[in-house]
């Protein structure tokens, strides 16, 4: 099985960019992903509560995005 895109120049500009850019974007969003899963499993004793806890919120944030978006960031 095939798949072809096509885009008209100039004016598919835009599309031509989110279509060639996926994997990038992808990798970056697994990316932040993990270094927000590194900054909570890796807490060192002196940061703070709250510290913590804006990192666990922004990482649920990020996984409900992901989530709701149907996203798969393993693939």
């Amino acid at each position: 099985m095939k798949a072809v895109l096509e885009f008209e120049f100039p004016k598919d500009d835009v599309e031509f960019y989110w279509a060639t850019n996926g994997a990038t974007m992808n990798l970056v969003l697994w990316k932040m992903d993990q270094w927000l899963r590194s900054k909570t499993k890796h807490a060192s004793d002196d940061m703070s509560d709250d510290t913590y806890k804006a990192f666990e919120v922004c990482r649920e944030q990020l996984r409900g995005l992901i989530d709701e978006y149907n996203l798969d960031l393993d693939k």
